[in-house]
């Protein structure tokens, strides 16, 4: 019998609760994770659609990136999207789960598939933190249990390098067609052969000193203010190719982390889109 606990420890194995923001609210969302899994599916945000989609396929279990709920909630009348997705995830005994900034800022997360999607070796962390973690250790001689120390390096951002230079309008062509965009906003040219790339997926601005500092020749991102086309001057190359557009990866990480782990268990990506930016 496979419980969705099951399923849920398998992605906090790769990207654990501790490693997420302080702002953020990673993790079960609702439901009750120890009934028998039926099925997951797979996406970028909880929507109605996405929740209709996983009733008529009879699964109880929604794994996402964003958190549905991010602030506490006040009540529970469906008065907008979120109280309404709640109340039917309860109606219908599913459970909702996100693995959001903690898959960021794990090694192999979204940064990392990223890189491997536009093709960069070598890659590493951009912003190194150390986390802490506190495990259970069982003692074999006494049988005692004792919590022990250890380390998992993560991070935000990741740099990388291509395998040869290139211009940087045929690169960002390329980063264009990979993360299938329609369109992709960039900074001044700087004339520049590139090679050596910085990403941070999602709202990742806040990155972009550190990227100039360790001297990268362009960083990738979800979204960036105005002021940072101008602020980059001519030390980068910034491109900005869309919040959902540089997380949708997120659906192929958990796919993997769940089929390698579970074979025979019915897991599916959702087709549902859920970008809330459309454009012209």
């Amino acid at each position: 019998m496979l419980r969705i606990k099951d399923i849920l420890k398998e992605i906090e194995t790769l990207a654990p609760l501790p490693l997420q923001e302080s702002f953020d609210n990673a993790g079960v969302q609702a439901g009750n994770v120890n009934q028998t899994a039926t099925g997951a599916l797979l996406c970028l945000d909880i929507t109605e659609a996405v929740i209709e989609e996983a009733i008529e396929l009879g699964y109880n279990l929604v794994i996402a990136h964003h958190p549905l709920v991010f602030k506490p909630l006040r009540s529970l009348t469906g008065a907008n999207y979120i109280e309404r997705c709640v109340i039917q995830a309860c109606k219908h005994d599913l459970v909702l789960y996100a693995a959001h900034t903690n898959l960021d800022n794990a090694v192999g997360g979204v940064n990392y598939k990223l890189a491997e999607l536009l093709g960069l070796r070598d890659v590493r962390i951009l912003h190194k933190q150390k986390e802490i973690f506190l495990k259970l250790v069982k003692d074999p001689a006494s049988d005692l249990y004792t919590l022990e120390n250890t380390e998992k390096q993560a991070g935000s951002g990741i740099v990388g390098e291509l395998i040869n230079e290139e211009d940087e309008l045929l690169f960002l062509q390329h980063v264009k067609a990979v993360l299938k965009t329609d369109c992709i906003r960039h900074s001044l040219l700087t004339g520049k052969k590139v090679r050596k790339i910085a990403i941070c997926g999602g709202s990742g601005a806040f990155m972009l000193p550190e990227a100039i500092a360790c001297g990268t020749d362009v960083f990738i991102t979800g979204e960036a203010k105005y002021n940072d086309f101008y602020d980059v001057e001519d030390k980068i190359l910034l491109a900005v190719a869309g919040h959902y557009e540089t997380e949708i990866c997120t659906k192929d990480i958990f796919f993997d982390i769940i089929s390698e782990k579970f074979p025979t268990f019915a897991v599916q990506i959702s087709n549902t889109n859920t970008n809330p930016v459309k454009y012209l």
